[in-house]
């Protein structure tokens, strides 16, 4: 019998609190083969990242490997000395971080980030630095990789950052690969491209290769067997077919019923209620376009926004002296191009496409964030693309629209509590419980502050809520919660929506219309049901084929 190509066993990590001591993982034991991906799913706080990080031991200073072993050719991680843990890390092991702008010097370029890694292992030196850096990009399918050597991240887009991430992790060629949420907030095409790329060099190198993720339908698509985490312990596990087609636990049914499929209504997503609960009065699916009336509400003609055309050559701060002596108009690139479209009172539309498309610069237009080059926003039967964005909070119908943010995090004050940022009342609506009201952000799980962000934006009554990818970082329980709180909000407000967002299941389940855009332009428009069911276009094809799919559904 072939041995593991890493075997854990029995580990447990504990945490020192304020509050005490917390079981973060509580003697779990799962194992990689080589060439195998093993997928470990759950929910926020079910101890799938802080089992990534005790097997790179990488826990904060808080962390305590308490018991148990992760053996990885013969050695065990958990009990040998960090010197030698550290050889091993990057050169045998590697990992991809959930966020790789935070996991990317800013001010350092990406080539030099990537020599950095083969310096310390002693994979290259001098002059072979450079090439052995190129063709770890060449490796990853990055366009035009000896340009891309000199790019700093903030030059670059998340899915082109998420291949750095991995140029990185794969330069030294490593025989385990970690992979902690890759994929999270990046578009449906880009996932795609980073999870076949993925697949293909495990299978290429006989790599081993964990992957964490709370998507479902992703760990459905690309893994080999799963393992379901809930509460710092394993719970279930199995081949991907047989786990996903009969469960062998009531957690990882719930996650099942939880994820978008194709066949999905939104109260199809929450868990079946007790038998002697009230009906459930969520039944938004079966109504959501009877919100709509024929009155536009907002009519939007002739969008354009543009921008100059910036470089990521060494060469660039001399072509711009080398303009200004000229006395030339520098280049631009059109992010929203000539675009137009209207949402009627009560409808909700879906604003779809790749990263980069213009779908969130359109929304900040309409939302009166940033300026428009040309065109017209008229909104409630006035231009208020007229209004510069800077005057436009003093507007009167600065209240009437409203954006919910794609960060609940970010976008609350750190230092207001709950209650200062909404009125109890609204908190109520939303479902927010009162004795979180007093809390501060930090102190609320994502869901909780989704849901802040959410009554902050409908505290003012707004007639349209513009959501930018609200609930992309929630596990799918928390989401199809939010989900259906957004729908039953709709109905009860006659709010309109426009949802911007990369996960097309979603979009189905919550907006009328769909609005395709790539390179700033719309490229097909129409009901959700016909566009995500039979799209004409070949790149909304492609978008569609790109959804990750439990097995079982792929050949529905």
């Amino acid at each position: 019998m072939t041995l593991p190509l890493l075997e854990v066993s029995d580990l447990t990590v504990e945490f020192a609190t304020r509050n005490g001591i917390v079981r973060a993982i509580d003697s779990i034991s799962l194992s990689v083969a080589k060439g195998e991906i093993l997928g470990v799913v759950g929910e926020s706080g079910s101890g799938k990242s802080v089992t990534s990080y005790a097997v790179m031991r990488i826990l904060d200073r808080a962390g305590n490997i308490l018991n148990g072993h992760a053996v990885y050719g013969g050695m065990d991680l958990a009990t040998m000395p960090e010197t030698d843990v550290a050889e091993l890390r990057g050169r045998e092991i590697s990992m991809i971080f959930q966020n790789p702008r935070t996991a990317l010097n800013p001010i350092r370029k990406v080539g030099h980030q990537i020599e950095d890694v083969l310096r310390a292992h002693a994979q290259a030196a001098g002059a072979n630095l450079r090439t052995a850096a190129v063709d770890a990009l060449k490796q990853v399918r990055i366009a035009n990789p000896e340009q891309r050597y000199h790019s700093y991240p903030f030059e670059l887009s998340g899915g082109m950052c998420q291949r750095i991430v991995i140029a990185i992790a794969l330069a030294c060629r490593p025989q385990l690969l970690i992979a902690d949420e890759p994929t999270t907030g990046l578009d449906v095409t880009t996932q795609k491209a980073i999870m076949d790329l993925v697949v293909d060099l495990a299978h290429e190198r006989n790599m081993g290769a964990l992957l964490i993720t709370h998507d479902l339908g992703l760990a459905s698509a690309y893994c080999d067997r799963i393992v379901v985490m809930q509460d710092g312990k394993v719970v279930d596990s199995g081949a991907t077919d047989t786990l996903f087609a009969n469960p062998g636990h009531p957690y990882t049914e719930r996650l099942i019923r939880a994820t978008p499929r194709r066949d999905s209504r939104l109260s199809d997503l929450l868990p079946e209620p007790p038998a002697d609960a009230e009906p459930n009065r969520r039944e938004a699916t079966a109504t959501l376009a009877d919100t709509a009336t024929g009155a536009p509400l907002l009519e939007v003609s002739g969008l354009v926004k543009t921008y100059p055309t910036g470089s990521a050559s060494p060469l660039s701060f001399m072509d711009s002296v080398k303009r200004r002596l000229a006395r030339t108009e520098p280049e631009t690139f059109r992010a929203v191009d000539d675009i137009g479209f209207t949402v009627r009172a009560g409808e909700s539309i879906g604003l779809v496409g790749e990263s980069g498309c213009g779908k969130s610069t359109t929304s900040s237009m309409v939302s009166r964030l940033i300026d428009k080059t040309e065109g017209e926003i008229i909104f409630d039967g006035v231009d208020i693309g007229a209004v510069p964005a800077k005057d436009f909070a003093r507007h009167r119908l600065r209240s009437a629209i409203q954006m919910v943010f794609q960060d609940p995090t970010e976008s609350l004050n750190p230092r207001f509590t709950a209650f200062q940022s909404r009125a109890e009342a609204v908190a109520r609506q939303v479902g927010l419980p009162a004795n979180l009201l007093t809390r501060f952000p930090h102190q609320l799980s994502g869901g909780q502050k989704a849901r802040v962000g959410i009554a902050r934006a409908i505290a003012l009554h707004p007639k349209l809520l513009i959501l930018d990818e609200p609930t992309s970082a929630l596990d799918v329980s928390v989401q199809a919660v939010v989900l259906n709180l957004l729908a039953d909000l709709r109905q009860e407000m006659a709010i309109s929506y426009i949802f911007v967002s990369h996960d097309l299941n979603v979009v189905r389940l919550l907006c009328d219309r769909v609005i395709v855009m790539n390179t700033g332009r719309i490229v097909e428009e129409g009901s959700s049901e016909k566009i995500l069911s039979d799209p004409k276009m070949a790149y909304t094809q492609s978008l569609v084929a790109a959804i990750p799919h439990f097995r079982t559904d792929a050949a529905a």
